[in-house]
């Protein structure tokens, strides 16, 4: 299929040199000119299809991303399929990706001809029958699991943008996620797609694209923070015969599936922000860098490049343009170091996952020596909106130094989990409280970790921080690539930290030896700090405890300073963020002997309430050291030397007679 020719029909006025401002491909005659009067009733016709607008049967859209299907979505599509059969109902059935609320999947929009859409929330197999009856059949809303609608808001339903965890987001990035079908093309296309690329082949030189990009402000998304259109600068300027653009989609931070989303649910955004990109550097050839764990989103991108290629948007002559780029995906094996970028130009070129020393910089000498750029999924995807309504759109959302929105992963203890885009300059306490929706359970709030592993943990005091790159580094954290984990009081700070330090230790290439060995001191100090000394099973001596609490902060402050890459760089981050903010905490488990939260089982001492315990031996029976002894009928008491601190005689207890402390 043929995108673009210079006129899209004899009549029409506009040409290569003075275009219409909207590109749409279509199944009839390639691009059709929405301002010429031949073409602007077959284009509305064709958008109105594609959007849903004039359909004659119901539309149902289903969220079939990885949290929609992991929550039974599947499940819900066949009992649809098989309720639309058994009640003789025609309908469509659209799968979408995910509308970023994975707290509420799997979410289920209808669409009745005429009317607007309708979202509702946690759907289950058997709650379909009564949904068909009611809303396709009777022409009602079922109220029960109503979500919003994506029309006006009235006094029975609202728009679903007017709910709160919708309410303060931003949406540019994800603002066709969960509404378009993900592995159509022309739905893509319909909703503005490849619009932003039209405009800068035929309107912009590669200099007018970085120009752009660069006075958009817009900054990697992917932890470091460096000004995107100053590394496309960088590679643009380089000459050289052969250059590569980098969708870097390697995210292992734990709790972070931004990435993944996006890729799940429009991925053709991605490729097209990669397709600017490439058009303004002079690559011909581009790579998705994406870990193997996510096989949907690698599904879909096959796809989308697939399509790509049949509709001419990758390959040769990319729009009549002399422009030739095409895309390949490099599986990764799932290694956290390959997020860093020279570590990732490694893998690609089949070498073992390693960083090496800067510079050069990738955009001087990069994969197989070639000026390459490398940005992150989220940073790619900014990038058709930037070149469609232009750097001063994009540059006046945020703060003085940070542009444009941030897509956050919510997840941890808190009500409202999921994926969230907010402007830049929002404060943490919004994002936690007012989308986030708070602590379950009535707990307290206690931390929220942002920025992954090499982030830091942030206290209430500090909620009042801003959400950008200057202001989180100020108290301690980074920005990163968008994790977001919040914790509540039954939290250990210690042994978060301890997590944390072990995750990077095993995820530590061992190039260097701050990271390889400095992370490894630091974990066996931080593993000290809750060890009973009298323990049978242990052997330290309070004065070695004492000793590597003293030296933890020097050591890591060493580690920082002289690490390779920035893996090891920020490792340290959560034990320094947790020194600052919650030393009481470290100190109490040293000084004291005591987890407030009730986490740290070496420290705990287990004991049996004799006015609580009615001697029903459950406990005794439960316990594999047999530390428990006690008459039948009669209360029973806990030999503390033998106790191995397992916690299953408080777990079996049924009248609480068992004291944690």
């Amino acid at each position: 299929m043929k995108t673009y020719i210079d006129k899209c029909c004899d009549q029409c006025w506009h040409s290569k040199d003075n275009p219409c401002d909207l590109f749409v491909t279509c199944s009839l005659e390639g691009p059709l000119c929405h301002q010429n009067e031949n073409c602007k009733e077959k284009y509305l016709n064709l958008y109105n299809e594609l959007k849903y607008v004039n359909s004659q049967v119901p539309i149902i859209f289903i969220g079939m991303g990885t949290c929609g299907l992991a929550s039974g979505a599947d499940k819900v599509k066949q009992a649809i399929e098989n309720e639309l059969k058994q009640k003789n109902i025609i309908a469509e059935i659209v799968p979408t990706g995910c509308i970023g609320f994975c707290a509420k999947e799997p979410i289920v929009d209808i669409k009745l001809p005429g009317k607007d859409r309708i979202s509702y929330c946690e759907i289950t197999p058997k709650d379909v029958p009564s949904l068909i009856e009611t809303h396709i059949i009777k022409n009602n809303i079922y109220d029960k699991k109503l979500l919003g609608s994506f029309g006006k808001s009235t006094d029975k339903i609202p728009n679903i943008n007017e709910t709160p965890f919708f309410k303060r987001q931003l949406k540019i990035v994800l603002e066709n996620s969960g509404i378009i079908n993900p592995t159509s093309i022309d739905e893509y296309i319909a909703a503005g797609g490849f619009k932003g690329l039209d405009k800068a082949i035929r309107l912009m030189s590669p200099e007018d694209v970085v120009k752009e990009v660069k006075e958009s402000g817009l900054k990697g998304r992917g932890g470091g923070g460096f000004l995107t259109g100053l590394k496309w600068e960088i590679a643009q300027k380089k000459v050289a015969d052969q250059k590569y653009i980098i969708c870097n989609a390697d995210e292992g931070d734990p709790g972070a599936f931004m990435d993944r989303s996006v890729l799940e649910s429009d991925p053709f955004r991605v490729i097209e922000g990669m397709l600017i990109g490439a058009y303004a550097i002079g690559a011909s050839m581009g790579f998705i860098y994406c870990r193997a764990e996510y096989p949907l989103a690698i599904e879909r991108l096959t796809n989308a490049i697939n399509k790509c290629r049949d509709y001419g948007l990758l390959g040769k002559n990319i729009l009549n343009s002399d422009f030739d780029f095409d895309i390949r995906i490099k599986k990764g094996a799932g290694a956290f170091v390959c997020g860093e970028e020279t570590a990732l130009i490694a893998s690609i070129e089949g070498k073992r996952g390693m960083p090496r020393p800067r510079p050069p910089y990738p955009s001087d000498s990069g994969l197989w020596g070639k000026p390459s750029v490398i940005n992150n999924v989220e940073t790619f995807a900014n990038v058709p909106s930037i070149i469609n309504k232009g750097s001063q759109w994009f540059s006046s959302i945020g703060t003085k130094n940070s542009k444009g929105t941030k897509v956050f992963a919510l997840s941890g203890k808190i009500k409202n989990s999921g994926l969230v885009e907010v402007p830049m300059g929002i404060k943490l306490k919004d994002v936690v409280f007012d989308i986030g929706g708070g602590i379950p359970n009535d707990k307290k709030f206690k931390a929220v970790q942002i920025g992954g592993p090499s982030g830091g943990c942030l206290p209430m005091e500090v909620m009042d921080t801003e959400v950008d790159y200057d202001s989180l580094k100020s108290i301690g954290a980074m920005m990163g690539s968008g994790g977001f984990v919040v914790m509540d009081e039954d939290t250990c700070m210690v042994d978060v930290a301890k997590y944390f330090l072990t995750f990077i230790q095993n995820e530590s290439c061992g190039k260097c030896v701050p990271c390889r060995e400095g992370t490894k001191r630091m974990l066996e100090i931080i593993e000290r700090i809750p060890v009973s000394y009298n323990h049978h099973k242990i052997q330290y001596e309070p004065l070695q405890r004492f000793k590597g609490i003293i030296h933890l902060q020097r050591l890591a402050e060493v580690i920082k300073d002289t690490s390779l890459c920035g893996l090891g760089q920020s490792a340290p981050n959560p034990v320094l963020s947790g020194l600052k903010y919650f030393r009481e905490e470290y100190e109490e488990h040293l000084f004291e002997r005591k987890c407030e939260a009730k986490v740290c089982k070496d420290i705990l001492t287990f004991t049996i309430d004799p006015e609580a315990c009615t001697g029903c031996g459950l406990c005794a029976k439960k316990c594999p050291t047999e530390a428990i002894i006690g008459d039948k009928k009669q209360p029973h008491q806990i030999i503390e030397i033998k106790c191995s601190k397992c916690g299953m005689c408080f777990e079996t207890c049924r009248l609480d007679a068992v004291q944690v402390n």
